[in-house]
């Protein structure tokens, strides 16, 4: 046997192909046997029918009628008489008409002609029933095929009681008509539908819905629509058992590609933690190509229930919606109940899933871990780490040895109050290579916000450190990926990146400021010392304030929010949805989204970074002669500050004012301060209408410096 009877074909199975080599084993040869033979042996047919019969015309009427009667109870069934022959035009397999003899009486001709519509209509069906009964055109087309042909047995069935009433003698061409007529508008009907369905090549969802239209357009009929309807069942039949696997069990059981949700066995549930642009959860699983109209209203519903029962499964659990037997999808019928029922098993579905991640893989603990280390909110740990990897973090960035930060973070992690928390193991470090203002100009999903600017833009620096790039990662298993994605991550990590730098220029600019209490009790009134501390104290409030306003007044408020709302969550896509919000709103109001703010509080960062490097050599130098042994400018502020203060008590000080250049320096610092402190002005006020936040932020930063 040829190797393609075996063969599959896409997803289902291909009928054999000697089915198509040889059509005589299909109902067509009873159509086809008298021209096939004629034209075999080179005859046409006119000239084997005029050979073989005489024109029926030379006949008596009452003959005639009898010879009429057995050609239409063969055409009846699909089969050419003697002298009612088909006609089919080529090319086309659904234009078929009936023809009678010239010769035949009017009457008679008439008579037939009242007949031919359902001699061609059940040609129509019965070619439809075999052409859409062969594996390829699916599980809806075959349960339609199936009940159509119970339909033509019953059809067959009355065609052979009328012809034993005629070999009985007790059928006339009236009582044949008579009889038939009951049956010729539900044929009809069908023979409509099967065209459309054979001229489109429709299947699965397609096919419910033409039928269930035909349906409704036949409601003045009550025998058509009722007789349409019986189809649309069968044909839905095979249609909500596969979408009864689905919503029970989470299982795609299509074969032939009918249903209105496909898989993408492309996209794996590791991608959520490995790609920021993962899609798993959005195209894993998606609605696709025809929905049947009687569930479009529930077609999110169904694909979500399947959804989370797939997440239980992919955790391990083999968990099934408890369902009685009366209650199964293809129990229903015509009416309406699959809707609660499917409503039931999402409800089902949701809450097992909610319970899952809250309870077994506890979500909240998760985010509350996240919450201490990348939010700060617990910074004992980052104090220490930032003392003993200082020396580290100072590199570059390619020059930074991860292993070992990674060491002195567990090492901070262990001696501090972070060891209690049993998720402190999945905490690692993570250098980057470039700033955060160009990270966030990478993401181009985020939706920044454009403010009016000055022009001034912050020229990204020529080298970077450690401190500028430093982040931490935190490992996240599956499920809770769905939550905590790559894309989370990557927010929470930005935050961090803004966070930790803030916290840098706080510890550079509390050491400046210990330098100067050093030198507090010596009367520099009018001094260049005492100019640099009110400038050093305000710069101070500027960056305390700023933290203040991330941590208090954005990220606590919202986390308490967010919180409150998980909650009160009904399903994980909830979930999903307020932690998302909650990332994007922090990210927007810590002006992570705002370009033009955000260079502006980076160069203001960067000049209070260089003033705290700079106080140092400033102070010194305003004295009469130079600390011997002079530090290197990355030591420890406290050593500074001991050696300034013993040379103090040993050497003669003069007054700062008599030193120039360094009242220009700090000068300088302060006029750039200030200037760029002012600037955010204009700015703040051309957002703040859209943007409410930036009001409250102007209240905290705006005023500082102007206390002087």
């Amino acid at each position: 046997m040829d190797s393609t009877a075996t063969a599959t074909a896409g997803a289902g199975i291909s009928t054999p192909r000697w089915n198509v080599d040889r059509p005589f084993l299909t109902g067509r040869f009873h159509q086809e046997t008298k021209s096939t033979f004629s034209e075999s042996k080179g005859f046409s047919k006119d000239s084997f029918s005029s050979g073989v019969d005489k024109a029926i015309g030379c006949y008596h009427a009452a003959i005639q009628e009898l010879i009429v009667i057995d050609d239409l109870l063969s055409a009846l069934i699909g089969i050419e008489g003697r002298y009612i022959s088909i006609k089919r035009v080529r090319g086309k397999e659904d234009s078929i008409s009936f023809q009678v003899d010239a010769s035949m009486d009017l009457a008679l001709q008439e008579s037939s002609k009242r007949l031919f519509p359902l001699c061609e209509s059940y040609l129509l069906i019965n070619q439809f029933v075999e052409t859409r009964s062969q594996f390829k055109t699916g599980l809806v087309n075959h349960a339609f095929a199936a009940a159509l042909r119970a339909l033509l047995l019953d059809y067959q069935a009355m065609v052979a009681q009328l012809e034993h009433q005629f070999r009985l003698g007790r059928l006339s061409i009236q009582g044949l008509w008579f009889y038939c007529q009951p049956m010729m508008g539900s044929m009809q009907a069908l023979s409509i539908v099967v065209k459309k369905a054979s001229g489109s090549d429709i299947s699965g969802s397609a096919v419910i819905n033409l039928l269930q239209s035909q349906a409704k357009a036949m409601s003045g009929d009550h025998v058509v629509r009722s007789l349409l309807e019986k189809m649309l069942q069968s044909a839905n039949s095979a249609y909500l058992g596969i979408l009864e696997r689905w919503v029970y069990e989470g299982k795609i059981d299509d074969p032939y590609g009918e249903f209105f949700i496909a898989e993408n066995k492309s996209l794996h549930k590791e991608s959520l933690t490995e790609d920021y642009d993962a899609k798993y959860w959005q195209q894993r699983y998606s609605l696709e190509g025809d929905i049947p109209s009687f569930l479009a209203s529930a077609a999110e519903t169904i694909l979500t229930t399947g959804k989370y029962l797939n997440v239980m499964r992919e955790c391990g659990h083999s968990i099934q919606v408890p369902v009685a037997e009366n209650s199964k999808l293809t129990s229903f019928g015509s009416n309406h109940h699959y809707l609660e029922c499917i409503k039931a098993a999402y409800d089902f579905a949701s809450g097992e899933l909610l319970n899952l991640v809250k309870e077994k893989y506890d979500l909240m603990a998760k985010l509350r871990s996240i919450k201490h280390y990348l939010l700060l909110d617990q910074g004992d740990f980052l104090v220490h780490f930032m003392d003993i990897a200082r020396e580290e973090l100072m590199k570059k960035p390619d020059e930074i040895s991860v292993e070992k930060l990674q060491s002195l973070l567990d090492l901070a992690l262990r001696t501090t109050a972070a060891a209690a928390d049993p998720c402190h193991e999945d905490l690692s470090c993570c250098v980057e290579r470039t700033t955060l203002l160009k990270r966030l100009s990478t993401l181009k999903d985020l939706e920044v916000i454009q403010f009016v600017s000055d022009g001034h833009n912050l020229e990204e620096p020529i080298s970077i450190t450690g401190l500028e790039t430093f982040s931490l990662n935190y490992k996240v298993q599956w499920p809770l990926s769905l939550v905590i994605s790559r894309k989370a991550l990557i927010k929470y990590q930005l935050i961090f990146r803004f966070l930790f730098h803030c916290k840098h220029v706080d510890r550079q600019l509390s050491g400046a400021w210990q330098v100067h209490q050093g030198v507090r009790k010596l009367d520099m009134h009018g001094t260049a010392v005492s100019v640099s501390s009110l400038l050093c104290r305000n710069m101070l409030k500027f960056i305390n304030s700023l933290l203040h306003y991330l941590t208090s007044e954005v990220l606590e408020p919202n986390w308490h929010v967010m919180q409150s709302r998980l909650q009160t969550a009904k399903s994980i896509d909830e979930v999903i949805q307020y932690h998302d919000f909650f990332l994007d709103k922090c990210l927007r109001e810590c002006l992570l989204l705002s370009p033009a703010i955000l260079k502006k509080v980076e160069r203001l960062k960067s000049l209070c970074l260089q003033y705290a490097a700079a106080t140092q050599r400033l102070i010194t130098t305003a004295f009469e002669a130079p600390v011997t042994g002079t530090l290197p400018q990355d030591a420890p502020q406290m050593e500074k500050f001991s050696r300034l203060k013993l040379r103090s008590r040993s050497q003669k000080l003069k007054p700062a004012s008599e030193d120039a250049t360094v009242f220009e320096s700090i000068m300088k610092f302060e006029r750039e301060f200030t200037a760029e402190l002012q600037s955010l002005g204009p700015i703040f006020s051309s957002g703040s209408r859209a943007e409410p936040y930036l009001t409250h932020l102007a209240q905290w930063i705006l005023g500082v410096g102007n206390d002087q």
